[in-house]
């Protein structure tokens, strides 16, 4: 699979058309993917009109591709269809807790990423939203999501209009250990981020937000952990609404 070499984010779209046709073909071949139990714990909402755009905008920062983008995908983790199905069949779900949202969750993500390497393929442009689970219950009011289903992740979908530079990614070395974990000394460190602690663009994310480090940009700036505190309280609150947590 070639394309993942070349993968970006893609922020800006083409006036051109995703079809129906398409986007049903690759949201079914993506169904091959692994799943829990062979249960496929997971649902889409297709979101092609401006208005509901525009409704689910701010849960997302109000980020122009969501607005920009032709198509809006918000991929659910799903435990009411299967609980739908076993009340109806004469069986007992006992699906109302926090180990089924995770296992729901997974095969969401592993969904998810199956259908991206598909669009790839076909040079479709997306961009990843990491903003779903952030403020979570707007979304669920705009796309009207009922009891034990819950939102983890978006994309925006559409022809690129846009040829943005690759990310950069750490070292292989960073991310893989043999055998048993090998924890990070300060040298292993320093080994890792070197290359990207010296990008241009990353000096100057630095300079610009007068801060020593970039590590600093994300803990300071970023991902604060005032900001991570309370929007785990409203994820789970919203878990509690939704009925995977007591």
């Amino acid at each position: 699979m070639e394309s993942i070499n070349r993968r970006r984010s893609i922020r800006k779209y083409s006036d051109k058309e995703v079809s129906g046709e398409l986007l049903t073909r690759l949201l079914k071949e993506a169904e091959r993917t692994q799943t829990m139990g062979n249960l496929q714990l997971y649902s889409v909402i297709v979101t092609r009109s401006e208005e509901k755009k525009r409704q689910l905008a701010p849960a997302h920062f109000n980020q122009p591709m969501v607005t920009g983008a032709p198509v809006v995908l918000t991929f659910c983790a799903d435990f009411r269809r299967t609980t739908r199905w076993a009340e109806e069949r004469k069986a007992m779900p006992g699906y109302d807790n926090f180990i089924s949202f995770i296992n729901a969750a997974s095969d969401t993500l592993l969904y998810t990423q199956t259908f991206c390497n598909l669009a790839d393929e076909e040079g479709l442009g997306y961009c990843y939203l990491g903003t779903t689970i952030y403020m979570p219950q707007q979304i669920i009011e705009v796309l009207q999501l009922p009891r034990l289903v819950m939102p983890v992740a978006t994309i925006t979908l559409g022809w690129p209009d846009e040829n943005p530079p690759l990310s950069d990614r750490l070292p292989i070395e960073a991310i893989v250990h043999d055998e048993t974990y090998n924890d990070y000394t300060a040298d292993r460190i320093d080994r890792f981020y070197a290359e990207k602690e010296a990008l241009p663009e990353n000096q100057e994310f630095v300079r610009i937000n007068n801060k020593e480090t970039l590590a600093q940009v994300f803990t300071d700036i970023r991902y604060t952990k005032k900001d991570n505190e309370a929007m785990s309280a409203t994820l789970i609150d919203v878990l509690k609404r939704q009925g995977f947590m007591w």
